[in-house]
């Protein structure tokens, strides 16, 4: 197909402008519909694996509850709560377990900086806490055995923490009073951005925002009540080589019997929740998909119809062309030019405007956009192969015209 026979294609479509706009329509909705959906559909998808990617996809997470005190007591009777014991059984028993990392949650009376009272939100963490949650440091080191082994006073902030301290100024070496205790910065974690508190259902952590201090220097530098769990969340490394969902059996048996049956923890399975999520974004794509499908079927409509029209009103255009030696297949080239370029104008308005529609729905619900460029190739590809399916019938049936016969009539 030549350049010459798409310019006559293009001046054959400028005569009827807006027969050509309207069917324009159908594919520029369809297309942009099509593109919309994919660019949300994989924004979705990587802002979930990067949410996930806090609780750790190779994680499988036990939290204790929230008790009310009265029924606290009652469950104290038969299960101590969770405990750093829970977490070393965890490691010996759960197969594929390589690392258990132990948080608890410091209450916070107050936060002081040059008698400035900040709000925060403090935890005891062990050191391996840091790489289960995939946290990386800006500046400084993380929590190592050694500051808990000699209950040492420091500690390491959250990004937006540090902001909120120190402002623009460097916080390594810089010292804050944690209730009553002072506390000196050895790091500051890398802002994660984070844009959702919540996945699936899961809070998330937050982290950006809140301090840590050594596991053994959070439990015996701060207070906590005798009834409290030891640990407020055990998370359990594994190997990648045992499926979490059975790694997460073993560890509910296994604290199901050393908790006496009580019902007293959350079992989170990460990787299930992906998956959940994954299976509510494949429902969502097929519905979108049906939509900017029937669409795209509109649209392939209107290019059949408006070459139908064509073909009528061109009669002895056609006719005269195949008197002076045009072949059929020539004519048939003429007219499914015509349907290329009206596919491949509708093709990239839709790109245009799916692009609008997907950062306009990201802006209204707050979600993610990401773009695939092989997705938007085959968005184009389909729309092309559509109007070219379409544009077949007419283009034969203005092939198949006797020439006599198309010169002697009116059209």
């Amino acid at each position: 197909m030549n350049l010459a026979l798409l310019h006559e294609a293009l001046t054959e479509l400028g005569r009827r402008k807006l027969r050509t706009g309207l069917t324009l329509l159908g594919m520029v909705f369809g297309v942009g519909a099509i593109v919309a959906m994919l660019a949300v559909g994989e924004g979705s998808k990587r802002e979930a694996l990067r949410l996930v990617a806090e609780l750790g996809l190779d994680n499988v997470l036990l939290e204790s509850k929230a008790i009310d005190p009265e029924q606290l007591k009652e469950l104290r009777t038969r299960s101590l709560g969770l405990s750093a014991a829970d977490g070393a059984a965890a490691l010996s028993v759960v197969p594929g377990a390589v690392s258990v990392a132990l948080k608890k949650e410091i209450k916070v009376d107050q936060l002081v900086l040059d008698q400035r009272v900040v709000p925060a939100r403090a935890y005891a963490v062990s050191p391996d806490y840091a790489a289960h949650g995939g946290l990386q440091l800006a500046a400084g080191r993380w929590l190592t055995p050694a500051d808990s082994a000699t209950l040492a006073p420091v500690c390491v902030i959250g990004a937006r923490l540090a902001r909120t301290l120190f402002g623009a100024a460097p916080a390594l070496g810089r010292r804050v009073k944690l209730n009553h205790v002072w506390l000196e910065v050895v790091g500051v974690l890398q802002d994660r951005a984070q844009s959702k508190s919540d996945f699936e259902g899961i809070k998330l952590g937050l982290d950006d925002e809140r301090l840590f201090v050594a596991w053994e220097t959070g439990r015996a530098r701060f207070s906590f009540k005798a009834i409290e769990d030891e640990v407020d969340g055990i998370s359990v490394r594994l190997d990648g080589k045992v499926a979490p969902d059975q790694a997460a059996r073993v560890l509910q048996a296994l604290i199901a019997r050393r908790h006496g049956g009580a019902d007293d923890t959350n079992l989170i399975v990460p990787m299930g929740l992906y998956r959940q999520n994954q299976q509510t974004q494949r429902i969502f794509a097929i519905v979108m998909s049906s939509i900017a499908a029937v669409s795209l079927l509109v649209g392939g409509i209107g290019i059949m119809n408006i070459m139908l029209a064509n073909v009528l009103e061109r009669r002895r255009e056609v006719g005269l062309k195949r008197a002076l030696g045009a072949r059929r297949r020539d004519v048939v080239e003429q007219f499914l030019a015509e349907a290329l370029v009206i596919a491949v104008s509708g093709a990239l308005l839709g790109v245009v405007l799916g692009a609008v529609a997907a950062y306009s729905i990201a802006a209204l619900a707050g979600w993610s956009v990401a773009w695939s460029p092989l997705s938007l190739v085959a968005a184009v590809l389909l729309c092309v192969a559509v109007g070219l399916a379409f544009g077949v019938f007419p283009a034969r049936q203005a092939a198949a015209l006797d020439p006599i016969a198309a010169l002697r009539s009116d059209g």
